[in-house]
């Protein structure tokens, strides 16, 4: 299913970040988090300046609420 799925991105660039995020959301799913609010919750605490170095708080298994990443 993903190389059918990859086949159509256009171009290299667009199939790599497909798969990253088609990784990421696996992954969520692996950690039973819902990829929507996770993938909400993440962009918004980047934009609100979290430091790259405890990026680790946000991946996806270490994920609970958004209110423990506004913290």
């Amino acid at each position: 299913m993903t190389r059918k799925n990859a086949l159509f991105a256009g171009h290299e660039v667009g199939a790599e970040n497909w798969a990253m995020l088609a990784s990421l959301i696996a992954n969520c799913k692996m950690s039973d988090v819902d990829p929507v609010s996770y993938l909400a919750d993440t962009l918004r605490a980047l934009l609100d300046g979290h430091p790259k170095s405890r990026i680790d708080e946000l991946m996806p298994w270490n994920f609970t609420t958004a209110s423990s990443l506004a913290a």
